[in-house]
Formats: C-alpha cells, structure tokens, sequence
C-alpha cells in the first residue's frame, strides 16, 4: 500500500488517492498488438523517465509489446495533438504532464487546437515530481540567497533556462523573481524540446539558473556539473536530503512542482480505459516500479479513479491558468 504522501502530494492525494487502488481484472479482449504511449518531450526530462519506467511494466500486464514514442515540439502541444487525434481504440496512450494538460491551455490560447478536458479521457495518474532550483556549478552561488545577492549585483547579466516561454518551469522562475523583494533582472532563454535541451544547455553554461524537474537534473547534480539550491515541495525530498525546500530558504508561499499521468484520446471505449487504468496502478504499484521512481525523485502515485483524474487537472488547471494570465505568460 502506497504511504500517504503530506505537503503539496496531500492535495494530489485528496484528488487522485494516496493509496493505491487494487487493480481490477482484465476486461474485453484489449490489447491484440502493440500499444504506443506518445510522450510529448524530447528523451532527457521527466515525462520521458517515467514513461520509460512503465513501458516494461505495462507491456508484462497488458501482454503485448508497450512502444515509447517522443513527438517532442511547441512546449509539448506538438505530441498532446499527435495523441488526442489518435485512433480512439486504446492503441495509442499520452502520457500528460501538469504543462501539457493545464499550462498550456492558458498559455497557448490562441493557437493550441487541442482542448484537454474535451479532446482525452483521462486514465490515472501515475507520478509526483518535485521541481528543483539549480545553477551551473561555476555560478558563486551556494544557497538562494546568495543567488538572489548574485543577480542583484549583476543585473540582467544571469540568464535563466526553460522548456518555453509558456512552460510550467518558466512560471516557477516568474513566481519566485516576483516573490523577492524589488523583483531581480534576470534574462529569460526558452529551449524547445522539454526539460532535456534546457538542463543540456545550463549543464554547458549558456544559462546560469533555473527550475527543472528533479528527474532531469539529478544526475547532473550528483556528477557535481549543476548545483541544487532548493526543491519546491513542502518538505525535502529523499534523494536530495541535504537541499532546502523554497519554503525554509524564506518563501513560505513557494511549493509547486509537476505531475505525470496516462490518458487516452476521447472516445475511447470504456472497457478498454477501465483495464488501462487497472495496468496503470498495478504497474506504478510494483516495488521494482516504485523503486526505480523514487531513485530519480519522482514519488508514484495513482488515481483512485479515472474522473479523480479529471478533477486534478481541472483544479491544477485552474491554478496554474490564473498565474500565467497574471505573469502576462501567454504565446501568440
């Protein structure tokens, strides 16, 4: 049984259900072949971790091959379109994050053709990630304060990385300059392609700071090429046990972080979302599974329910909807 997560994973829990469910049997004669799972980012950031993570798992369950396929480009709305006008048959699955499902509605408005909560049937949730704080190694900054002492001596001299102008990651940096007294001058540089190109870039020293997801920067934290200075969750986190939260480095206000799940194109029939979801929970709720999870800093979790499911991203589209209009984050 899934432990109860606290903090920022409370309120998942209370959408999506910290315990996780017991899965139910298999129904109907779904799958007969291959079952693709697209994943809207390039190889490198945390959708394509936990995407990567499942797919043997999925494939064991559901008794047929699980094909990972990246259809990375505009802040992933490229890969949400591939899948939301994909066969509704149950061959095809995208795997969402909280940018793809209740950013970039808001963000990209005017352009984005694909509506979540009209155009996918949500499965389950199927991760937690915190986001963390880093600079490349070479940046004299040990702590958030002395990179907010750093920016201020240098103004407009520290770039700052993101997965996109619009991109979840780059709301976390406008929330936390607009959170520091007076503000700081920091340059943005937006990278397409998902967290893998932006962390590529901070790790060569294009940029000096940003939020990524915990996923995409750890390795690069533990080989000592980036520097954590926090994590956005309410309490640390375990693999980074020695790294502040937001919250304790004087932003009592800060915690956020991303979320990955499963979702199918709408229309697709209900026996087949009631076993995707049954393969879904059982898959995050293997040891091997969790294990392997929690050792790049993403906690499994799973929905209670196929509309638990939809009611998180309502909510966390909502939420994250009403800071990009207020931070001005929208793209033609």
């Amino acid at each position: 049984m899934h432990d109860c997560p606290s903090g920022r994973r409370a309120v998942l829990a209370a959408l999506a259900g910290c315990a996780l469910p017991r899965p139910a049997p298999a129904q109907g004669a779904w799958p007969t072949r291959p079952v693709r799972i697209i994943v809207p980012f390039a190889p490198g950031g945390a959708s394509d971790f936990v995407a990567r993570i499942l797919q043997p798992a999925l494939g064991e369950i559901l008794g047929q091959p699980v094909v990972v396929e990246n259809r990375a480009g505009a802040a992933g709305n490229v890969g949400m379109e591939a899948a939301a006008r994909a066969a509704p048959d149950g061959y095809t699955l995208f795997l969402g994050n909280v940018g793809t499902l209740a950013v970039n509605p808001t963000v990209f408005a005017r352009t984005i053709r694909v509506r979540p909560a009209m155009d996918f049937a949500p499965i389950s949730l199927s991760g937690d990630t915190p986001d963390v704080l880093v600079v490349n190694a070479s940046v004299p900054a040990w702590s958030v304060a002395e990179l907010i002492a750093l920016a201020r001596a240098q103004p407009g001299r520290l770039n700052y990385g993101s997965p996109g102008a619009g991109s979840l990651n780059r709301l976390e940096m406008e929330l936390f300059r607009e959170a520091v007294p007076g503000g700081l001058d920091m340059v943005h540089v937006p990278y397409p392609g998902g967290a893998g190109p932006a962390v590529a870039a901070i790790v060569a020293g294009d940029t000096q700071a940003m939020f990524t997801t915990l996923p995409s920067a750890l390795g690069q934290v533990q080989a000592g090429r980036l520097r954590a200075l926090a994590v956005t969750t309410a309490g640390r986190v375990p693999v980074l046990p020695n790294v502040p939260t937001l919250v304790e480095s004087g932003f009592p206000d800060f915690v956020a972080g991303s979320w990955q799940g499963v979702l199918a194109p709408s229309g697709t029939p209900a026996e087949v979302i009631a076993r995707a979801f049954a393969a879904t929970v059982e898959a995050v709720g293997r040891p091997a599974v969790a294990q392997r999870l929690r050792g790049g800093g993403v906690e499994p979790v799973a929905s209670r329910s196929p509309d638990a499911f939809a009611a998180l991203i309502a909510r966390e589209a909502e939420r994250w909807g009403a800071l990009a209009r207020r931070a001005g984050a929208t793209v033609e």
